[in-house]
Parts: structure tokens; sequence; C-alpha cells
């Protein structure tokens, strides 16, 4: 960077012999050089650039950069950062930001995790090969690699620093760190496995608590930088052990593949359309894990994805009375919530376990976007128009009020929705949860559906509830109408009619 009062002379640079115009130049480039490498010192963003000349800066790198470059100073003793694959977060955490650490501080103690210890040590490598690297001895010249003690995974600095590399279960008895950093701890074969036997990421919470947690220097710090996969994956259970125990003071950062206005968190590398194909293409739980670090608890969820009837039929079965539910939002911003609009129908199914044909209700169609209140009139209309529900109901809340007034104008018959004083959204739920669990509630085989699915899995403590707060309304109109009944509604039905002295207390 050329300071201000040198600009001044290069306005007048023309005005000199070529041969002096040459040398000033020449002198300018050495600065431009040397202030650069001073800045790398201390800046992590700086450092990357000059090391990795290839390197596409998106926004969530710079929070990265900020995040390690405290955990330098000291400031900053335990992070978390969970991030989508294929974003540089292991080139960042492992390869690019041990360098840095060391080549400012060229005495202390780095341990590095992996889900293996291959892939440990191929870290290991990278990091030694660039400190050795021309351009990086430029920037930290008193660090080196000691000659005795250059082992891939584990080598020394000539300042009596170590680093050493482990793969996920390895020992570190012996060893102790001023810096602990794990990276995406479970593999991809463990996630297979955890989908049948959840208890599996126990192991590698195990392994943490007796191992690299109990190997810290003194003010050390240990990073965590990892893929979600599942409420009971390192980050959930560390994060739960420290709330439970009143233990670290963590500071967590989540990156999601897609942000909440819809864009990618990283569009100089993935563009828009390669982004959505990835989510296109994987299971939703999969892509709400790993891509946008939100893994549902499916042990907590009101309404479970099994209790879910999948209609794998390409032909939808005959349906009675549809009903049309919509959920309004306020306003078109990027953290507004969706309007969601659901569609419903009934149908007259065989009971799996006494074979009476009875009533079920299957989903027939879902939508939600963020719009503005003109668009939201027309594509309501537009919807009421394509399935002509018998029933067509909306929340008389945020923009459901003066649409539901300008749909009446319009000539189509809305039924206003006022949820009672106290009936919150969880208590709607648990109203019409038992016509899930009973396996009268269907859903096809289609992408906008695994949608709904996951947002009821996710349930309540997801981001989003629009689908689930249009669902559910539509679902209790249907049970309030008498429509649909479970086995055990049908019991008490009979129950009414014996000749049984009720007492009541109150």
């Amino acid at each position: 960077m050329i300071p201000t009062n040198i600009k001044t002379y290069l306005n007048r640079l023309d005005e000199l012999p070529p041969e002096e115009q040459h040398n000033i130049l020449g002198i300018l480039d050495r600065l431009d050089s040397v202030t650069a490498r001073k800045t790398a010192k201390v800046n992590f963003l700086d450092f990357v650039k000059k090391i990795w000349p290839q390197f596409i800066e998106g926004y969530h790198h710079a929070i990265m950069a900020d995040a390690f470059e405290r955990v330098a100073k000291g400031e900053l003793k335990r992070l978390i950062i969970n991030m989508p694959p294929r974003h540089s977060k292991s080139e960042f955490a492992s390869h690019l930001f041990p360098a840095w650490f060391l080549g400012q501080y060229p005495d202390r103690y780095v341990i590095q995790a992996s889900n293996t210890a291959d892939l440990a040590v191929d870290f290991g490598r990278k990091v030694r090969d660039t400190i050795s690297d021309p351009e990086f001895k430029k920037i930290f010249p008193d660090t080196e690699i000691h000659p005795d003690a250059a082992a891939a995974g584990k080598w020394k600095t000539t300042a009596k620093g170590e680093y050493f590399a482990i793969g996920t279960g390895g020992t570190l008895t012996g060893r102790g760190g001023d810096l602990i950093i794990l990276d995406d701890p479970h593999s991809e074969q463990e996630a297979k496995q955890a989908e049948t036997k959840p208890e599996i990421y126990d192991s590698v919470f195990e392994w943490y608590t007796s191992g690299p947690r109990q190997r810290v220097q003194p003010g050390a710090a240990i990073v965590i930088v990892m893929t979600r996969w599942s409420k009971r994956d390192l980050t959930g259970r560390v994060l739960k052990a420290a709330a439970e125990q009143d233990g670290d003071d963590w500071e967590v950062i989540e990156l999601p593949a897609i942000l909440p206005s819809g864009k990618p968190i990283w569009p100089e590398y993935w563009p828009e359309k390669e982004i959505l194909a990835i989510k296109d293409e994987l299971p939703i739980p999969k892509w709400m894990a790993q891509y946008q670090q939100r893994p549902t608890a499916e042990e907590g969820a009101l309404i479970k994805r099994e209790w879910w009837k999948r209609w794998s039929n390409k032909k939808t079965p005959h349906v009675e009375f549809v009903i049309q539910s919509w959920d309004t939002a306020f306003l078109k911003t990027e953290r507004s919530d969706y309007s969601a609009c659901t569609t419903w129908g009934v149908f007259q199914h065989e009971h799996e376990e006494t074979g009476n044909m009875m009533p079920n209700v299957i989903l027939l169609d879902a939508y939600r976007k963020r719009m503005e209140f003109p668009e939201l009139k027309k594509v309501a209309h537009e919807m009421y128009h394509q399935w002509e529900p018998e029933a067509f109901v909306i929340e008389k809340r945020a923009s459901g009020a003066p649409l539901i007034f300008e749909l009446r104008e319009m000539g189509i018959p809305v039924s206003e929705f006022t949820p009672a004083r106290g009936n919150d959204k969880i208590a709607r739920v648990n109203a019409v949860s038992d016509l899930f669990a009973s396996g009268i509630v269907w859903a096809p085989e289609h992408r906008w559906a695994e949608e709904v699915i996951e947002e009821f899995a996710e349930f309540p403590v997801g981001e989003y509830d629009d689908y689930v707060d249009s669902s559910t309304q539509a679902l209790l109109r249907y049970r309030q109408g008498g429509f649909v009944q479970t086995l055990q509604d049908e019991e008490e039905d009979e129950l009414q009619d014996l000749p049984i002295k009720k007492h009541e207390y109150y």
C-alpha cells in the first residue's frame, strides 16, 4: 500500500527521465511487497492471499479470519465453526491457520485432529511444506522446520515448537497443545452407521473429553471446525455439556450454504444454480444438517418423520372435501417468514389393523414464498381456482386479514381461522399429532412434500414453521368437522353411549 505523500510524486512521474522513473517504480514495488508481508503477519486473510494465489474470497472467509485472529491473540479460547462441505473449511482450518499460527509463535505446540489418521497426516504435510515455502519465509523468516524432526504428521520447529497430527480416536498420551484443531471429526461412514445407531456419535465425544480436552496447555485454544451431521454430533454434544455443566464458554459460528435471503454464501465459487442443484439431489435431512447446519432433533419432534405415510403411487387417490389453507407473513424481507399454502384432501383407505375402510388425509400440494401483498393476493387467487377447494382457510393475522377482505370482494368464500387465546402453535400441533401417529396422514413422494415433512420434524426448534401452521390449520378443520377420526376417537364415541356415571371435578 503506497503512502499518500508518495502518491503526490507519482502524479509527476512522467516529468522525470525514463531511468529515474524505472528506479522509483522499482522502489515502490519493493515497498509495496514489504508492506504486504508485514500486513500478512497480523492479518490472516492477507496471509491467505499471499500463500494461496488461486484463492477466491467469499463473505464467510472474513468471518472465519476474524475468529482465527482472535484465537491467535489469545482473546478467544473456544471456537466452533459449522459450515458446509467444499467451502474451503479444511484449507483454512487445517492447513493455512496452523501454518500462520506457528509463523507468529514458532515455539508453540499444535495438535491437529481429523476423522482419519491418514487425512490428519496429509494436513500435517501441507502445513510443513507451506512453512518451508520461500513465500512463507518472506513473511515469517524466523519459523523453520527442524531438519531432524520433519515427518509429515509429527514435526518440530527450530524454536522447539511441535506439530502433531492424529485421527479421531487416536491416543494423545504425553502430549499437550497450545492450539488444538479438530477438523470434521466424524466420517461419512460413521454418519451412515448413525442412521440406524445414533449412539455411534457418542464415541467421538467420549474421545474428545478423555483426549483433546485433557491435553490443553494453560491458556490454550480449542477450535472445532466441522460440517453438522446430527444433534448428537461433536458440536451438539460439546454445547450440550457446556450448558448442563456450566463448562467452557464457546463461540459458535454457523455458516449455511444458502443464506436467509435465499442467496449462496459463496456465489463467487458456488453459483446459485449449482448449489441449488445439490440441494435438489440430496435428501432434505442431509441438506439441512450438512449444508445449512440445522440438524433435526428427531427424538424431540412432536411429529416424527416415520409417522407420515408415503403415497408412492403416481396417481393421486380420489379425494373428497379439499381444504386449502394459508399462513401469511407480514413483509417481504430477508428475515421475514414465508407465506405458505398447503392443500389437503380426504380419501377412503383400508386400515392396516382392522381391515376396515376409514377416512385418511393426504397432502396434495405445498407452496411458499416471500411475497409483497399484491403478489400474495394474485397467487392465492390463482391457487384457489387451480384446486377449487370446498374450504379455503386463511389465518386472520399479518397480511391474512386484508387478504381475506380482498378475496371475498373477488367472490371467493374464505373461512377465517383465529386461534383461541392461549392456543399456541405447540398446542395446535399436539392437537393433531395423534392423526399422524395413527397413520392416517399421507404425503406424496415429491420434493415439496419432503420440505413439509422436514419442517414438522424440526418443529418447534426449527427456523421456520409456515408449513406447520398452514397444515395444522387444515387438519384441525378436518378434525373439528368430523371428517377424520382415529381408532381412539371411535372408542371414545362408543363410550359416550354406554350407561356410565361420570364424575367431573372442578
